[in-house]
């Protein structure tokens, strides 16, 4: 049994300690791949490094919307100049935040447009962070949407109705951590929404699913987040992990 993390940020300082380790656990858990999501400049260099090392663990490149600022046009010029350079599997992670700061909604707005771009010019799926700000984030993504967009609602918290949006504009559902919450709010969208349209994704170092609620998170909780699944939808661990890695290996092809 294998799976597929679409979204963990391995690289992050949290891991100094241990990475090693944790990629051991990964592997031992049967996480076989995963997208580690960029977040600015300077997360850029440990980010490659650790693909290097790893080839299993995929870059993707992009601006976190908390990191977007008024200088965001040169430091989004200066990420794209990493094209002329290299491949990526996608873009990310890109999008919307209202949570922490409405400051630079404008700028984060544009940044959003502008990697969407890059995502159609390259032809790779976009990643998208989106937190008080669904609403606004698919407009973008409607206004964008030539037919080739593709991508993933990471972090997917949303209604039934919200997720059907996010499927109507051609893009899939990143179930995490969230989904084992008590009062995550998950079940009816899980219930509702077939296997096909949904990934798996730990969003480590953060979200840690139950049991592991409140610590660290790693890749190699991610059984937790599918058993949940298998759970909630009444079909096997086996079902969930075959169909999921099916999902992100077509989309990140």
């Amino acid at each position: 049994m294998t799976y597929i993390d679409s979204h963990a940020h391995v690289f992050s300082p949290d891991f100094a300690q241990d990475r090693e380790e944790m990629l051991q656990r990964a592997q031992a858990a049967g996480v076989a791949e995963i997208y580690m999501p960029n977040i600015d400049l300077a997360s850029l260099d440990t980010m490659l490094q650790l693909e290097k090392d790893h080839p299993w663990c995929h870059s993707l490149l992009g601006l976190h919307p908390c990191h977007v600022f008024q200088d965001f046009r040169q430091v989004l010029t200066q990420l794209e100049s990493q094209f002329e350079q290299r491949s990526f599997k996608g873009i990310g992670e890109a999008g919307l935040d209202y949570y922490w700061d409405k400051t630079f909604v404008k700028e984060q707005q544009e940044a959003l447009r502008i990697q969407c771009g890059w995502a159609k010019k390259y032809q790779i799926p976009i990643v998208l962070h989106t937190r008080d700000a669904f609403s606004d984030t698919l407009q973008i993504i409607k206004e964008q949407q030539d037919g080739t967009l593709r991508g993933i609602f990471h972090c997917f918290s949303g209604t039934v109705e919200d997720a059907q949006a996010a499927l109507d504009v051609n893009f899939l559902l990143g179930i995490g951590g969230v989904s084992t919450f008590k009062n995550g709010g998950l079940e009816p969208v899980l219930q509702a929404i077939d296997l096909k349209h949904l990934v798996l994704e730990t969003d480590s170092p953060y979200l840690a699913p139950v049991p592991k609620r409140g610590k660290r998170n790693e890749p190699s909780y991610l059984p937790y987040v599918a058993q949940r699944i298998a759970d909630i939808k009444s079909i096997t661990l086996d079902e969930v992990a075959a169909a999921t890695t099916v999902n992100a290996k077509r989309l990140f092809s």
